[in-house]
């Protein structure tokens, strides 16, 4: 066991204190190893022979405020052993002591190594400071560097996903070992080669979860031909609802004709519904000007001169591109939609009313946000039909829910577009059954499901069956990708704490010693 001096300091295991000197903010501690021999490092051969002594400085943990400086009396030794080549080698002290040529003592440096890999570099050395540690940021990072754990040569299930280097030019790979929860490894990029290297390094993996997308199924049957892939649950339920949205958006000319709303009455709208309208009858015009200039053949440099607009714009308006009306928005009242619906439905009808009771449970929105959600929801229930033909995102949002959890006006949209578009009807329960397959874990319907989804979600459907293996096993296995996404949140803050210069090796030994 380690010994307490009166003083306060306490001394590693191993060593004997001999003297104590204090002066202001610095104790130096003098002591030498409690052993009377040691052994030569070429031969191993015990000695007892001192040659000479020198003194060895280390720093030390810091004791009451003060920095703590540890000299060890350090003696040299001859190798008495017949036909070994050293004839004179100095004592090696217990590594939990300190590490050979170290400069610091051992529980120091796993001080150092947590700060760093906590905090890195400068907030390091800042943090270090405070807590009375003689340590600049290079050795921080040198220390993490050095004390870099190995990669886990044996994992079993391994999720992979790519991050980005830099967002649409550079891109890295992690790969997580899912039954310990950690970061294994660190890869360059995400090129099929670099993967497929890595995987066929190990022959232990036998289950690989896995984004749809990229390079990483054609490396995953490369280097582990045997392994089963997954894919990942949730990125499967985003495109089956993405495809789902892409499908209203192209029959968004038959539901307005269905509504009704071929001109906008502004006297029905409120004052933000009146505000975004003008806004889009203003954009309407210039994009007419634009699109006038496209059909002259007006270069495009020429255009953004002219209008102000930028490149992307212009090129969107080329496209045929055109914005919502009513553009949605997010809203302070999004996480409280269902209390209001609820509270509407038994009987409060009162903006100011729901306001304040809104606030006792936390809200910290104004009355008018409360008050025009009221004003909005009692034209919708006067009204036949919405005044307005909702944007297409709020429709398929609309026809997903249920028709319990919609309003009166709601219900009446809902119900007339499915009775004037069943392909709409047909494409909702697909997605729906979809879902369901997903979060009950039956793959017996997917055959069936593929068949009726060829023509309606034809997209979609082929990349479902181009990857039909790694989807059943989404749906059947207890594994996915989740968590693999949660610890590239964790990457991003470690390369932004960093400011995003960390070199590959750095990125990865912060990353691999935090597990």
């Amino acid at each position: 066991m380690s010994r307490m001096h009166k003083t306060g300091v306490e001394a590693p295991e191993g060593l004997v204190v001999e003297a104590i000197e204090m002066s202001d903010g610095q104790i130096t501690v003098v002591a030498r190893s409690s052993s009377q021999s040691s052994c030569c490092p070429r031969c191993a051969a015990v000695s007892v022979s001192v040659h000479s002594r020198y003194v060895r400085t280390l720093a030390d943990l810091p004791s009451h405020g003060s920095a703590v400086s540890l000299q060890l009396r350090t003696r040299r030794f001859r190798c008495r052993s017949i036909g070994c080549p050293v004839e004179i080698f100095a004592e090696q002290f217990d590594p939990a002591v300190a590490q050979r040529f170290g400069r610091r003592t051992e529980r120091l440096e796993g001080i150092v190594h947590h700060i760093g890999l906590a905090l890195g570099g400068r907030p390091g050395q800042r943090s270090a400071a405070r807590l009375v540690l003689p340590v600049s940021r290079d050795t921080l990072l040198r220390v993490v560097r050095r004390r870099a754990p190995p990669t886990d040569g044996a994992p079993r299930v391994i999720g992979i996903d790519d991050w980005a280097w830099r967002k649409g030019h550079r891109y890295g790979t992690v790969v997580c070992d899912l039954e310990k929860r950690r970061i294994i490894d660190v890869l360059p990029d995400r090129e099929t080669a670099t993967v497929q290297a890595w995987l066929a390094a190990r022959p232990s993996i036998e289950i690989i979860a896995r984004d749809r997308g990229g390079g990483y199924g054609p490396a995953g049957l490369r280097g582990r031909p045997d392994a089963v892939q997954v894919a990942d649950r949730w990125h499967l339920m985003e495109n089956c609802s993405s495809a789902f949205l892409g499908v209203v958006r192209n029959s968004m000319r038959d539901i307005r004709r269905i509504v009704g709303t071929g001109r906008l009455d502004p006297k029905l709208m409120t004052a933000v519904e009146r505000n975004q309208y003008e806004g889009w009858r203003r954009r309407s015009a210039e994009n007419a000007i634009i699109m006038d200039m496209v059909m002259a053949k007006v270069p495009i440099k020429e255009i953004m001169r002219r209008t102000g607009r930028s490149r992307k714009c212009v090129r969107a308006i080329a496209r045929g591109d055109q914005s919502e009306i009513f553009r949605p928005r997010a809203s302070t009242l999004n996480g409280h939609l269902d209390w209001l619906s609820y509270e509407w439905d038994g009987g409060c009808r009162s903006g100011a009313e729901l306001w304040r009771r809104l606030r006792a449970r936390g809200y910290a929105g104004s009355l008018r946000v409360v008050a025009e959600w009221a004003t909005r929801r009692r034209r919708d229930e006067a009204a036949e039909l919405p005044r307005r033909c909702p944007s297409s995102r709020m429709i398929a949002r609309l026809l997903m829910l249920g028709s319990e959890r919609l309003s009166r006006a709601d219900l009446m949209l809902v119900t007339l577009i499915e009775a004037e578009l069943p392909n709409l009807r047909q494409v909702r329960d697909l997605v729906e059954h979809f879902h369901h397959m997903i979060r009950t874990g039956c793959s017996e319907d997917l055959d069936r499901w593929i068949e009726g989804a060829t023509t309606l979600l034809a997209a979609f459907t082929r990349g479902i069956i181009a990857d039909r293996a790694a989807v059943t096993a989404a749906i059947t296995s207890p594994w996915s990708n989740g968590q693999t996404e949660g610890q590239i949140t964790k990457l991003k803050l470690v390369k932004r704490q960093m400011y995003g210069r960390a070199n590959l090796d750095l990125l990865r030994a912060r990353l691999v010693g935090m597990a």
